[in-house]
């Protein structure tokens, strides 16, 4: 066991130091950026496109930096005590540190590019932990799963960045949130704006994309506190608000972040009441708040944007001390469904001071700051504009089903009847109680001190997003208002659906067989049938006919260049038809024979003798203008084809008559012959009516000597200048050239000579 290898305990040691440095190198940022001012980092990168390594730290990326960094502490000293003892425990402190750092550079990034190749870097790290546990088959959906949904809309994203760039003019985001007018004014920004959606809900697993993040709870319990509830659910939530100077306010914008935030908030909640597993539990309602988070970001005012970020604080808090006290449950237990545990509080006092300290936060109860960003998600709701009953129907109902799901959390488990359990229970060890203790403990330090919290953290982050200098202001108690008779209201209901807690899952059940189709099987669906049309598509295109392969390919190059040149007005024909010499008609005339004996001929002999011709004029050619080295490379090859292709015909049986083509094989084949060759010709002449760039060939002879120490500039290119391409080339013939020897080496082997 690993559990008290002193090797095991130093890795653990280390993984939790690097977090730790993290953690404090942002906590010292604190006191800068809370005086309104950022810091930003540019190295070069690629340079030809304007793409730099550029770090960019204001109160947005700071609050989640600190975030990632703080809960990574936790998490990483939490994981070597859960899972000591398993055989890959090395392989998942890597992959979790990589994510800890892919998620940092994705909240930092100030580049749109460097932004997504953190944002796909934390799609492939997530997808190794989801599916840690490899060895059962839902572990391999659902890692799969995931990296389908967010790795999809990782590329729409993309789209969508370089359609930002292209209206913005530039690759850094720090340039482009000044111009947030013209970009909504552009023709460009509807498109824009739901590419970049597709990214930001398919990562905060919005509706209907929701279905993908219960399902990846089949990860161990620490990847579920780290990734699906502080960090790189949030990814989504992260980059809307860092867009939102520029592409928020709009009525699309509203429109479309309240209405599938609202659906996804009250689908989170009521489904995480039917959960008998508490790990489900804890991920509905994490879509709950990814959904109210998004519901807030439609707004147009800072109240909101106030009360999205103090939710996005308080919940990470609560959610991963909830999910990271499931696994100590789980682990110290044998199971964590509901109706399997009871009277866990005298033999786990410190996780259950811990849970409870979690779930009135989770429920919005004073003095923690759940409270408080209660009162001020319901601030935001109201503040919202043509919308504001909606959006506090909605918040109100999601935030009272959260009461009774935190009563459920704890009272079940905890003080509900004994139970026998596959293990005997006791408390957890140190380093699995410390994080959850310690992250709740800090919901309510930062509720006690509101005003504090909100001004070296909230604050910045709002003056970020909203791109404004407006002052905010937190407390425990602002007053008899409405937003505290609804806080009160949400009290209330919560306690009555927990008294009623039997019947309502019942009747929640009946509502939910109705649902006809799930997100889930409409994945299942759409799997289905990308592989029949896989298997659709490859009985025609690769159903092992040579010649339907070379029909389809030159009928697409065909028809594709062909519609390119009618639709571009590339068709050009010369004002003066070239004069040929006699002994090139000659060579024409050689051409066209040959073609017409390849058409023509009853013997493979034959036709492949006339080819050579064809493929030797073709070498003359060369040789008439001036490239005596191609000539000759083609005459060669020429020859050589002839040759080998005469033995192996020789060796096949029938070899002295051709198969007959029907009637319509062959009308079929003219066709795309002559759509081929007629294609490339007005191709030729589009090219010869335009004049020649020697830019490259510029290049070429002037640098052929100096950089590549070569006078023959054809060879420099071949071997430097395109010298991958060369080296391609050898490796296919050495490939060719090994595989012909194994198959005459086996020939002669059972041969026996």
């Amino acid at each position: 066991m690993q559990r008290n290898n002193p090797l095991t305990l130093l890795y653990d040691g280390l993984i939790v130091i690097l977090a730790l440095a993290f953690a404090a190198f942002f906590a010292m940022q604190i006191p800068t950026i809370a005086q309104g001012e950022t810091i930003r980092i540019t190295l070069p990168w690629v340079d030809f496109l304007d793409v730099n390594l550029s770090f960019y730290i204001d109160g947005l990326s700071l609050l989640f930096a600190l975030i990632i960094s703080v809960v990574g502490v936790f998490v990483a000293l939490y994981s070597g005590a859960y899972l000591a003892g398993h055989p890959q425990l090395g392989r998942f402190r890597l992959y979790l540190m990589l994510f800890m750092m892919s998620m940092l550079g994705l909240v930092l990034s100030d580049n749109l590019v460097l932004l997504f190749v953190f944002w796909e870097l934390t799609t492939i790290t997530s997808y190794l932990l989801i599916g840690f546990l490899h060895e059962t088959a839902q572990g391999r959906r659902s890692a799969r799963q995931a990296l389908l949904v967010t790795g999809g809309g990782g590329l729409a994203m993309m789209a969508g960045f370089v359609l930002l760039a292209t209206m913005g003019g530039n690759w850094e985001l720090s340039q482009l949130l000044t111009q947030g007018q013209s970009i909504k004014e552009h023709a460009l920004y509807m498109p824009t704006l739901i590419l970049l959606l597709c990214g930001a809900f398919t990562k905060s697993a919005q509706y209907p994309f929701h279905f993908w993040l219960p399902n990846a709870m089949a990860a161990p319990t620490p990847v579920s506190a780290y990734l699906h509830s502080a960090t790189m659910v949030k990814g989504g939530i992260y980059l809307m608000a860092r867009l939102y100077p520029v592409l928020g306010g709009t009525p699309s914008w509203m429109v479309i972040l309240t209405v599938f935030g609202a659906i996804t908030a009250v689908w989170g909640s009521i489904v995480a009441m039917r959960q008998n597993d508490m790990k489900l539990v804890l991920a509905y309602t994490t879509l709950m708040a990814l959904g109210t988070l998004t519901m807030l970001l439609g707004s147009d005012n800072v109240v909101a944007i106030t009360g999205m970020l103090t939710f996005l604080l308080v919940h990470s808090l609560y959610k991963s001390s909830l999910f990271l006290i499931v696994g100590a449950i789980d682990h110290e237990s044998g199971t964590r469904k509901l109706n399997e545990l009871g009277a866990l509080a005298g033999k786990m006092p410190i996780t259950m001071v811990s849970a409870a300290a979690a779930a009135l936060s989770m429920a919005g109860i004073p003095p923690f700051l759940g409270f408080v960003s209660k009162e001020m998600i319901y601030s935001g709701a109201i503040s919202l504009k043509n919308m504001s009953l909606f959006t506090t129907g909605s918040a109100l109902i999601a935030n009272f089903l959260m009461v009774a799901v935190a009563a459920v959390l704890i009272l079940r488990p905890f003080f509900g009847p004994a139970v026998a359990t596959p293990k005997k229970v006791h408390e957890a060890p140190l380093r699995m109680w410390l994080g959850p203790a310690i992250l709740a403990t800090l919901g309510l330090v930062m509720g006690v001190m509101a005003a504090t919290t909100g001004h070296w953290l909230i604050q910045p982050a709002v003056q970020a997003v909203t791109n404004t200098q407006q002052e905010i202001h937190l407390a425990l108690f602002h007053g008899f208002n409405t937003p505290l008779l609804l806080s009160a209201l949400t009290l209330a209901l919560g306690i009555g659906v927990f008294l009623a807690y039997r019947p309502l899952n019942g009747l929640l059940a009946k509502l939910e067989s109705l649902v006809p189709v799930t997100g889930d099987k409409m994945y299942d669906h759409a799997l289905n049938g990308i592989a029949k049309i896989a298997h659709w598509q490859t009985d025609i295109l690769q159903n092992g006919s040579m010649h339907r392969y070379l029909a389809t390919v030159f009928a697409t190059i065909a028809l594709a260049v062909g519609y390119t040149l009618f639709a571009k007005g590339g068709i050009v024909w010369p004002d003066m038809w070239p004069q040929l010499r006699f002994y090139e008609w000659v060579v024409v005339l050689l051409i066209l024979a040959s073609t017409v004996v390849t058409l023509l001929a009853q013997s493979r002999l034959v036709a492949i003798s006339a080819l050579g011709v064809i493929g030797s004029c073709v070498g003359l050619i060369y040789l008439m203008f001036g490239a005596p080295d191609v000539a000759l490379t083609q005459v060669t090859v020429e020859i050589l084809v002839v040759v080998l292709v005469t033995v192996a015909l020789l060796k096949l049986p029938g070899h002295a008559s051709v198969a007959e083509p029907s009637g319509s094989e062959r009308f079929g084949r003219g066709v795309i012959a002559i759509l081929i060759g007629s294609v490339f010709t007005l191709l030729l002449l589009a090219v010869n009516s335009v004049p020649l760039d020697m830019k490259i060939t510029e290049y070429f002879a002037a640098n052929s000597l100096t950089l590549a120490h070569g006078r023959n500039i054809v060879n420099v290119v071949l071997v430097d200048f395109r010298g991958f391409d060369t080296l391609g080339e050898i490796t296919v013939l050495t490939v060719a050239g090994i595989t012909a020897y194994q198959m005459i080496k086996l020939r002669l082997g059972r041969s026996g000579k």
